[in-house]
């Protein structure tokens, strides 16, 4: 008979070992250098600057589960009537602002704020609770969407 020796994986272990220790030490230089970022004061580059208001318009938004959306201006006045199939991203906007002012206990039938500002970017304020979104990064036709509301609100003004 003959012994079957099983050879201990002494290399594999090593390079299991070295992975592991390589990872742990690209956690820590990542660490060390978002910690470095945030002490440093350096503005942040995924905020966009802040240029002057060129149009705002105060609007409320009402919607229900299906995702259809009515969105009035500070007036009353009917400014869109979208099914759930039209309305999705602004359905999408007002649900998060919902949110937001539940956490707070805030008022959830007040108005918020469209902005277009001099840089050509398109922003929601919430001055309930200081929410903002910049929808520049939700794509053209999403952002589109509240530039049309925009334009109605400001209709004349």
């Amino acid at each position: 008979m003959s012994d079957i020796q099983v050879p201990h994986k002494k290399e594999e272990d090593t390079v299991l070992t070295n992975a592991l220790r390589a990872m742990f030490l690209m956690v820590l230089i990542v660490l060390i250098a978002v910690s470095a970022f945030q002490f440093s004061g350096m503005q942040k580059s995924s905020v966009p600057p802040n240029a002057k208001i060129i149009a705002e318009a105060q609007i409320s938004i009402t919607t229900d589960q299906t995702g259809a959306v009515q969105v009035f201006n500070a007036d009353g006045q009917i400014l869109a009537d979208w099914d759930g199939d039209k309305g999705g991203f602004v359905s999408g906007v007002a649900r998060v602002i919902e949110r937001e002012r539940q956490k707070i206990g805030a008022p959830q039938d007040a108005d918020i704020i469209i902005r277009w500002r001099e840089n050509n970017r398109l922003s929601v304020f919430d001055p309930q609770t200081g929410w903002q979104a910049d929808l520049m990064g939700f794509g053209a036709d999403n952002a589109r969407a509240f530039a049309t509301l925009l334009a109605k609100a400001t209709k004349g003004n």
